[in-house]
């Protein structure tokens, strides 16, 4: 794997990339966490297949802290900057895979115009702006107030490493969450209940980009009901997919059963990646 940083206007964004050369495929991690969380994506066949690029999002794990924290660090502010990523790559059209955050992040970079393939979305309910939109995205769970707290004390820390990746691997991130820019978390949680960024529920209901919803069973923030109840204009496989044996993070406690899952939702988007390539190349001749 390929690990280097890119400059952006806002820092340094760290990325590794599997040595695959089809389909670029960009995963997008949780609040507070880093790329490590994908571990386990990077050791399958598809990765030697399809370009997966890993980010560190700004203020968190080997990526800079923002210049301008205040803009960097909103929702519509990181996909910004991911795009600005991606165009250094030269990569103007990719899948996408967001976690919790990333999910947003990915949602938020369709709506500000990015040609993704496709997205699958874990652990990240598209809602509409403001308090409500997430009231009815989100479930009434205290942990989630650790997500806006600019300091944590290490048994919170502990706590919210739990709720987010499982007994088993919390302690592989107590590091990646006391690293986080302490101002990050307050200024996503006041961006996200003051509704800055675009209507996610909208951008499901209406643009045509095949989108991916997985959740482990176990799934402690989101309302899978929720979820299951949107008019998603392209639903890939046609319903919402649950792992079971799993909880916020599915790619990482239950490994096997989502790579499964990615893996067939990758080739279908590959062939969809393809296919509209050709056609807008036959477009331009005409």
């Amino acid at each position: 794997m390929l690990s280097r940083k890119v400059d952006t206007t806002q820092g340094r964004v760290a990325i590794v990339e599997s040595p695959g050369n089809s389909m670029p495929v960009v995963l997008i991690h949780g609040n507070s966490s880093c790329r490590d969380v994908f571990e386990r994506q990077f050791e399958t066949d598809f990765a030697k297949l399809y370009r997966i690029i890993a980010v560190d999002l700004l203020g968190h794990g080997q990526s800079d802290n923002a210049r301008e924290p205040r803009q960097a660090y909103t929702v519509p502010g990181h996909a910004a900057v991911l795009i600005e990523v991606l165009r250094s790559l030269d990569i103007r059209r990719a899948a996408l895979l967001g976690w919790s955050l990333g999910g947003h992040i990915g949602l938020e970079m369709i709506g500000q115009g990015f040609d993704a393939s496709g997205i699958m979305i874990v652990g990240t309910p598209p809602v509409r702006r403001g308090v409500l939109g997430m009231v009815r995205g989100f479930q009434a769970q205290l942990d989630l107030l650790l997500a806006t707290r600019s300091l944590l004390r290490p048994q919170e820390i502990e706590r919210f490493a739990r709720v987010c990746v499982g007994e088993t691997f919390a302690p592989q991130f107590y590091d990646a969450i006391a690293r986080t820019d302490v101002r990050a978390r307050p200024i996503l949680a006041r961006g996200m209940m003051t509704g800055i960024g675009g209507d996610q529920r909208w951008i499901v209901e209406n643009i045509p980009t095949p989108v991916a919803v997985t959740n482990g069973a176990d799934e402690p923030f989101v309302r899978l009901d929720y979820l299951s109840s949107l008019g998603y204009r392209n639903l890939w496989g046609g319903r919402c997919h649950i792992i079971e044996g799993a909880g916020h993070a599915p790619f990482l406690e239950a490994p096997e059963a989502f790579n499964r899952l990615f893996s067939s939702f990758l080739d279908d988007m590959s062939r969809y990646h393809t296919e509209n390539a050709e056609q807008r190349r036959a477009h331009r001749v005409a």
